[in-house]
């Protein structure tokens, strides 16, 4: 078997499953020298059952002895063989110019990007794809009852108040043991993906079961990404049945999530679609906060209060002193504070210097990176 069973080959085999399926040309390099073996027809059956087109390559065709084994390579039905040698760089231009055939005609250019990049994620069948459709007004996505039905994550643009927005739909993500080998994995895997390249997450819950570890356990992941993140109710429709108002539901959602306080909560109906106008309107509210920068004074000043107000607690002889600070960078905003310890840096007292940034600029939604730089003076 080209895969044994095991863990590691299985991820491997997920792993050579994406590269197909994203890549336009696919070149096989077979070892001349040990003939063909049973992983090498393996792996062009494989290969033959994408369809796309392909080069064999005749690697280690180091002399003509080993050149003349080529032909031998027929034999797996991919075409010519062409003989190449690294070692000695022989056969490579030939095969570039082969594999550069392949490429498409058509001169590509780059889509301008979207003023704001939207992933919808969350837990399987908490309704993500039903919302995007409400969103959109079309149906991009299979809806389903039976869970895991979104399989890829699927890109579409609208335009919402003169701005372009992505929407980025994404399969559901499960616990690590419940993921099912497969096409399952390899979908959870582009999910994640989808969410290291958005700008707000919008993190989709089901109001009839609440938040469960799971709902907290994706959460963390968001902000581990420092993308922006929005807590959306869905199905609030049933918000009769469970018999939950929204300042309710709102106080459970921020003492399960204590971690993001600073999430916004909407609260939708794919169904009825409602709540689709203030779900975009937070999310753009949330990618100019994420992408918000503070002019140093402005910094420097706010920390240097925060720090009078509550200086940072000394360890024996040694005494932590914060002398300045400054924004480096946005998308996340992202801080740097210059001091003489930075061993001595609690997380208390990181957490009060954020909570401090926060009163005085809000930074809705958005996850705030801090660095601390040694600084003698």
């Amino acid at each position: 078997d080209l895969f044994p069973d095991n863990v590691i080959w299985r991820q491997i085999s997920d792993q050579i499953h994406f590269a197909i399926s994203q890549c336009d040309v696919i070149t096989l390099l077979v070892d001349v020298s040990e003939g063909i073996t049973a992983a090498d027809r393996d792996v062009a059956d494989l290969i033959r059952k994408t369809g796309k087109p392909t080069v064999l390559a005749a690697s280690k065709s180091d002399n003509d002895q080993r050149k003349s084994l080529a032909v031998e390579l027929y034999e797996l039905g991919l075409g010519d063989p062409i003989p190449i040698s690294a070692y000695h760089n022989i056969g490579l231009d030939e095969l570039m110019e082969q594999i550069l055939k392949h490429f498409p005609n058509q001169q590509s250019y780059l889509a301008p990007e979207a003023d704001l990049k939207l992933a919808i994620v969350g837990r399987t069948n908490v309704g993500k794809s039903m919302l995007l459709n409400s969103i959109t007004g079309e149906s991009r996505a299979i809806v389903s009852e039976i869970s895991g039905t979104t399989r890829d994550p699927v890109d579409t643009t609208i335009v919402y108040q003169d701005r372009e927005i992505q929407l980025i739909d994404t399969a559901g993500i499960r616990r690590r043991g419940s993921i099912k080998q497969g096409i399952e994995h390899y979908s959870v895997l582009r999910s994640i993906r989808a969410v290291e390249r958005c700008h707000v997450a919008a993190l989709v819950l089901d109001a009839s079961e609440f938040a469960t570890s799971q709902d907290t356990h994706i959460a963390s992941y968001i902000l581990e990404t420092y993308r922006g993140i929005i807590i959306v109710v869905n199905k609030w429709d049933l918000r009769h049945e469970i018999g939950l108002d929204k300042q309710t539901m709102e106080g459970r959602i921020k003492e399960k999530f204590k971690f993001a306080s600073y999430a916004p909560i909407v609260f939708t109906s794919a169904l009825k679609t409602d709540g689709v106008n203030e779900l975009l309107d937070t999310a753009l509210r949330v990618q100019v906060e994420w992408s918000k920068g503070i002019p140093r004074p402005d910094i420097k000043r706010t920390i240097l209060s925060a720090v009078a107000e509550n200086p940072p607690p000394s360890g024996g002889r040694k005494v932590l002193k914060l002398y300045s600070a400054m924004q480096d960078t946005t998308m996340p905003p992202s801080f740097t504070f210059f001091v003489n310890h930075t061993d001595m840096i609690h997380f208390s007292y990181r957490r009060y210097l954020e909570n401090k940034l926060r009163q005085e600029y809000t930074f809705e939604g958005a996850p705030i990176r801090f660095r601390f730089r040694g600084w003698k003076r």
